[in-house]
């Protein structure tokens, strides 16, 4: 990446920041002129994120690191770009296309400032995948923070209120956690620069050691308990559900970002050295208790949307199980699954406000979460205008056994194909750190069921919602809204079509984390090279 390109890595920061501040100085009243400002920005988004992608091409050694104001790390704040910050951005990029042109139907225009928080989320998110130091880490889930506070009680309504006031004081705990961690971790090693850290932590003596790694500590847990880690995710089933549908679609990456932050810095700080394997039992077992609370959260579900919320702690009690078994064939197949399951619980969280239409409020069982979604009689006219588009029920019907095909991991789709990778990994290679059979043959077990349950817990609703609401009426659904969910599906049946090269991307992406150097290699390059380009 040479010239202008080079710059490309702040762009997907600086673009939402340049979006939302324009759009504070847009009037509320020209909401189309704010959505196309929202859109625009959004789409731009996505082809640099894809450039960005492209760029890194998976492959080991194209780790690019970019100096904010020319100072060299450790001092001053670097941004760094490798396969997995280039993927997860991409996958933000894509997701947040999606919930955007979904939320034009409706929602953006229920309440003030949708578009501003929107594009201040996307720039927490992705300065968050992007930054190479925990300070600008803690900035970062801030900025993130403070505008998912916005959107989740975006459009009013009680049940909303009551679930973002405590989605706000455990982030707000979370916040604290974090802040007390990064002390610790600044005390004790002297930097907070993640390739600095990663030279240093190897070498410190056993006493400060052992304060560094109550620091870590500290620190994970306050991005477990976002990541949505059993005993810590209680809060998370109520606040997606009580999310407007857009929301809750681009708030399926959230919980991504807490598994993302959770290997970085396990893969980067704990890999080699006296600190080496810290933590990872208690991700292995913690895993453990996420997916089996998930798969009886996805069983008791009667409403659809604590299903797509409790299938969110199915996917991240999978991904930290994995961070802990700490293979790397089998964590190849796991970020396979993050992709997967993340643009499949999006779908669904849209999905299910289309679905829901056609429910009587008064006597269907989804009547509380349709209460979440805002007012009734706005529903009821909304409903009562305009002609029913003919075959309605059978796309959303086809979208709903697609979800319920990727979510239960079944052939052919990218769900199948993910637990599969896992699963054979599982069987062929022995789980470091773990005893041998019975926790590796606990795991196979446990991915398993939680396929099951969420067959049973789909079909169940299907049945429901398809089958026997006699009284339910077609609901009317808008192209703008089909499309999304559509487009994200398409991507997981894109997936399976490019199974091969995705999974060698993955594999390359798991080789390039297990070996810090590259890491540390690519920030201290960056430091000398633009030492020499701002002498010039």
């Amino acid at each position: 990446m040479t010239g202008w390109s080079h710059h490309l890595i702040i762009v997907p920061i600086l673009l939402p920041l340049v979006a939302a501040a324009i759009l504070l100085f847009i009037d509320e009243r020209e909401r189309t002129l704010k959505a196309l400002v929202s859109l625009a920005a959004t789409l731009l988004l996505v082809g640099v994120a894809l450039a960005l992608f492209r760029t890194e091409g998976g492959s080991a050694g194209q780790e690019r690191a970019y100096l904010l104001g020319n100072w060299s790390a450790p001092f001053g704040i670097v941004l760094v770009l490798d396969s997995l910050s280039a993927l997860m951005l991409l996958l933000t990029s894509v997701v947040a296309v999606a919930a955007l042109i979904f939320s034009l139907a409706r929602w953006h225009a229920v309440g003030a400032h949708f578009h501003t928080m929107f594009q201040l989320l996307l720039m927490g998110v992705n300065g968050a995948f992007l930054t190479g130091d925990l300070f600008n880490l803690f900035v970062f889930f801030e900025v993130m923070l403070a505008a998912s506070y916005g959107l989740l009680l975006h459009g009013s309504g009680p049940l909303r209120v009551k679930a973002g006031l405590h989605y706000i004081a455990v982030n707000l705990a979370a916040a604290l956690l974090f802040l007390i961690g990064v002390s610790l971790i600044y005390g004790t090693t002297g930097t907070l620069n993640m390739a600095d850290l990663a030279v240093r932590i190897p070498e410190m003596a056993a006493d400060r050691r052992m304060l560094m790694q109550a620091g870590a500590g500290v620190l994970g847990i306050a991005f477990l308990i976002k990541a949505g880690m059993w005993p810590l995710c209680f809060w998370l089933p109520t606040a997606y559900s009580a999310a407007s549908a857009p929301v809750a679609g681009i708030f399926a990456i959230l919980s991504k970002l807490g598994i993302y932050v959770i290997l970085r810095l396990t893969m980067l700080l704990f890999s080699v050295g006296p600190s080496a394997g810290f933590g990872a039992t208690m991700l292995l077992y913690g895993g453990m208790a996420t997916l089996i609370f998930g798969i009886i959260g996805v069983l008791a579900s009667q409403a659809l949307g604590r299903l797509a919320g409790f299938s969110v702690l199915v996917s991240s009690g999978t991904l930290l199980m994995v961070i802990g078994i700490n293979d790397g064939s089998i964590s190849a197949g796991a970020l396979m699954y993050l992709v997967s399951s993340t643009l499949t619980i999006s779908a669904f969280f849209m999905l299910i406000e289309l679905v829901e239409r056609g429910q009587d409020a008064g006597a269907s069982v989804l009547a509380v979460t349709m209460e979440a979604y805002g007012d009734a009689e706005e529903k009821e006219a909304e409903e009562g205008e305009g002609v029913t588009m003919p075959g309605t029920m059978a796309m959303l019907g086809i979208c709903f056994a697609a979800c319920a095909i990727l979510l239960a991991g079944l052939p052919p789709l990218s769900g199948f194909v993910a637990k599969f990778a896992m699963l054979s990994a599982m069987m062929g290679t022995g789980a470091i750190g773990v005893p041998p059979s019975a926790a590796v043959w606990a795991l196979i077990l446990l991915v398993i069921l939680s396929g099951i349950a969420a067959l049973i817990s789909m079909t169940r609703a299907g049945i429901r919602t398809f089958w026997s609401s006699l009284e339910g009426t077609v609901p009317r659904v808008l192209v703008i809204e089909i499309l999304p969910v559509m487009g994200l599906l398409a991507l997981t049946l894109a997936l399976t079509i490019w199974a091969g090269p995705v999974m060698q991307y993955m594999e390359v992406t798991i080789r390039t984390l297990s070996d810090p150097r590259i890491y540390v290699d690519a920030v201290r390059n960056a430091a000398t090279l633009s030492s020499k380009a701002g002498g010039s």
